[in-house]
């Protein structure tokens, strides 16, 4: 048992490492790149969202990878962070000006009122399974945005008012001011969201999920994806670990939502933001990045975010050119042969070859 739990911990310590070497390689190329001039202002733009994108992947990598359980509502935690994230930031612009300190508790609130909210619906989602857990958790995430879409908050000398009518049924003294209007969401939140931010978040993000499966409860959050009746018979608390599981994937989802409220001057819980789509194109990431590996998850966030914005000059043909790229990756992915190919044509199955063939001359 001690030689497989020091194994378990240096595999996950060995993960970390080259992934955290992997992200501040790429953070340093690209402020070298922005030093001298040579990235595009696309691409300048594309560096926060890559990173909450890849946060939001690794988080439900978690949940459908890890757990083995398919949930369609991730935009919904994304919604909650953002919305509640962005309401702290701007009520306090005015009383905390230190934009570092403010940024740190918006994120930390962020993250614990998904968490919250991941840890209220997983109490009662999760005793469902298969197409029933998913159909509730999207039913979750649309019923999120649409009450976010019909909430007015204001704050005045005599506290914060709440209507679901409209603005006027607020009743806002003369110093008063609208935070979250209806559909119009919020308006001139803080842009503290940077990407040496990102870049640290989304660490961390990889940090806690690797550790978190390499871990005691990791492997017997998997043992329940395995084979829940024997994960039963062996003392593995169910209901525990799914919870777990789920909470923390849901804080991360807050956290991302967090960079995403704050990366933008506009909040609109509008179904392109929070809806059904995002909640798909998130498990799609997933799929094509391999379910259950991280890793993987990070690079299909990346490159199927960065795509769609490359392929603009295309005009009509984009989004069928996207679609194609989509088509080759999956099969790339998990069509037997290619996976056979790439084992044999890895760096790591040359260096196993060879291995094993000074082995067998010695």
């Amino acid at each position: 048992m001690k030689n497989t739990a020091k194994k378990q911990m240096s595999k996950s310590t060995r993960s970390n490492l080259i992934m955290t070497g992997a992200i501040v390689l790429v953070y340093i190329v690209s402020q070298i790149m922005i030093a001298g001039g040579a990235m595009s202002n696309l691409m300048k733009g594309l560096l926060v969202p890559l990173c909450y994108y890849s946060i939001l992947a690794v988080s439900l990598n978690l949940t459908v990878g890890i757990l083995g359980e398919l949930s369609l509502g991730h935009a919904g935690f994304m919604c909650i962070g953002a919305f509640t994230s962005a309401f702290f930031s701007k009520a306090t612009v005015s009383v905390i000006t230190n934009a570092g300190v403010r940024f740190t508790l918006a994120i930390l609130i962020g993250a614990c009122a998904a968490a919250l909210f991941g840890g209220l619906i997983g109490t009662v989602v999760l005793r469902l399974q298969g197409d029933y857990l998913a159909i509730v958790t999207l039913a979750f995430g649309e019923i999120i945005k649409n009450v976010v879409n019909a909430l007015f908050i204001g704050i005045d000398s005599n506290g914060i008012h709440f209507s679901m009518k409209d603005a006027m049924a607020l009743n806002l003294s003369e110093d008063g001011k609208i935070i979250v209007n209806g559909p119009r969401g919020i308006t001139g939140t803080p842009k503290d969201a940077t990407f040496t931010i990102a870049a640290l978040l989304l660490i961390l993000t990889f940090v806690i999920v690797t550790n978190l499966v390499n871990s005691r409860s990791g492997r017997a959050i998997m043992a329940i994806r395995d084979n829940r009746i024997a994960a039963e018979s062996v003392g593995i608390h169910i209901t525990k670990y799914k919870i777990l599981a789920f909470t923390i994937s849901a804080a991360l989802a807050g956290v991302a939502g967090v960079l995403y409220a704050h990366n933008i001057s506009t909040l609109i819980a509008a179904p392109k933001n929070f809806g059904y789509n995002m909640s798909i194109m998130i498990l799609v990431f997933v799929v094509l990045g391999g379910i259950g590996n991280l890793k993987g998850s990070v690079i299909a966030a990346v490159v199927l975010t960065m795509l769609p914005e490359y392929l603009r000059f295309m005009q009509d043909y984009r989004m069928l050119i996207y679609a194609v790229i989509l088509i080759v990756m999956m099969i790339f992915n998990w069509n037997p042969k290619c996976i056979t190919w790439r084992k044999n044509h890895s760096l790591q199955g040359y260096f196993a070859r060879l291995t094993k063939k000074t082995k067998k001359e010695a």
